[in-house]
């Protein structure tokens, strides 16, 4: 409803100048103006993904790795997304081709993990394409992170209370 009185009177503030004033040319620059201002807060709004903070203090979310399903953490800590062996596994990554030759720390301790590229990682309405990350060995990690090789992509990402607002660029 409040959208509906917002077009109208985006729409009647032209008119009411163009009638004041006489010019055509006033009208339509004005219109113009006013609809690109909505169009860009709706495309910002379109690039925008709010998570809420569970009981346990973490940010949980489920993405979309190359089509499939992925419950991930968010970990500001983590300089890469990081995946379980077994999300990789069911979003279709090359395993076999993988060299585990990079040491990371984990909540279970140090593993190697390997280095590559994710094709397509979404959250929501954030697509992210070509997104760096790693994977650890099987059973080495019960939860894939949302590490900065992501948040870094984003325009910008907040924590406020008790949620965490992702922002993309429009």
């Amino acid at each position: 409803m409040i959208r509906i009185l917002l077009a109208l009177l985006a729409v009647a503030v032209p008119i009411g100048a163009v009638l004041a004033y006489g010019d055509a040319n006033d009208l339509a620059r004005a219109t113009w103006a006013i609809s690109h201002a909505f169009v860009e807060n709706d495309q910002k709004a379109l690039r925008m993904v709010e998570i809420q903070r569970r009981d346990s203090g973490e940010f949980k979310l489920r993405a979309r790795i190359n089509g499939a399903n992925a419950p991930m953490v968010i970990d500001t800590g983590a300089t890469s997304v990081v995946l379980t062996y077994e999300t990789a596994k069911a979003a279709g990554l090359p395993l076999e081709l993988l060299v585990f030759n990079v040491d990371v720390e984990t909540a279970s301790g140090r593993t190697r993990a390997a280095k590559l590229t994710i094709d397509n990682l979404a959250i929501g309405k954030l697509v992210e394409h070509g997104v760096p990350a790693l994977v650890v060995p099987k059973g080495q990690m019960k939860t894939n992170l949302l590490g900065m090789s992501f948040l870094d992509r984003l325009e910008s990402w907040e924590v406020r209370a008790d949620k965490l607002m992702l922002r993309g660029y429009p």
